[in-house]
């Protein structure tokens, strides 16, 4: 069996005009993540979503891992859904969550107004199904998530052949997003939409899931781990 570790990114921005781009925190949390992870060398195949947040996450986990040669693959499939259509789908004066902030940082319980307003915009969308209003529908965002995932695998087995290929890569890393992370739990192990949902505001930031594989056979090892930032204090654990 090989062993697929998903890295959620590290803190993004959020309440910035550009959510896309660790905070300082995020990219802190990174560097743990790789210190934590010694053992991390260049026998690891790496990838990586195209988004910022995704590719700077592994940028400063190699910081904390130390030197290697590894390089990473860019795989857009793995890029979490488009918040900024489907926020601006819910209310049209929403271009994101730093539009949406502002709404409602002056109003009493302002985090909790948040995430009840993202999370119905997160189930318009989910119920969407024409074409046309959003960007991406969510059965075309499950559908993408999950055709990249078994891409990796496919490439992974058509080039375990190779000993020289074995030689340098023994597990794949792939750095990306809850929303990508929920979507492939849900569908190894048949969740329903609301489960999948439910999943992925637990995940915290840098936090990582094992998937094991073989030619006739996938499976979730374990979810969301992150006992590195709990190692380093409470302080280092945040869910956006």
């Amino acid at each position: 069996m090989a062993a697929i570790y998903l890295v959620r990114h590290g803190q993004a921005s959020f309440g910035a005009v550009d959510y896309d781009q660790l905070s300082e925190k995020g990219c802190d949390q990174a560097r743990i993540l790789g210190a934590f992870w010694q053992n991390f060398a260049s026998n690891t195949l790496c990838y990586s979503g195209s988004l910022s947040r995704h590719i700077q996450t592994f940028e400063y986990f190699q910081q904390g891992a130390g030197p290697c040669d590894t390089s990473i693959k860019i795989h857009a499939g793995f890029n979490e859904f488009d918040h900024v259509d489907i926020l601006k789908n819910y209310h049209q004066q929403w271009h994101g969550f730093a539009h949406m902030i502002a709404q409602f940082a002056s109003q009493p319980q302002a985090n909790q107004k948040l995430q009840k307003n993202f999370s119905l915009a997160l189930a318009q969308w989910i119920s969407c199904k024409e074409s046309g209003q959003y960007y991406e529908l969510w059965s075309d965002f499950k559908e993408r998530c999950v055709t990249a995932l078994y891409e990796v695998i496919s490439q992974y087995l058509e080039s375990k052949q190779q000993e020289a290929f074995l030689a340098k890569h023994n597990d794949i890393v792939i750095f990306t997003s809850g929303g990508t992370i929920s979507i492939l739990i849900q569908h190894i192990l048949g969740l329903s939409d609301q489960q999948t949902i439910a999943i992925s505001q637990q995940l915290r930031n840098t936090s990582v899931s094992k998937l094991l594989f073989c030619e006739n056979s996938l499976s979730v090892d374990y979810f969301n781990n992150y006992s590195h930032l709990t190692q380093s204090g409470e302080d280092w654990i945040t869910f956006r």
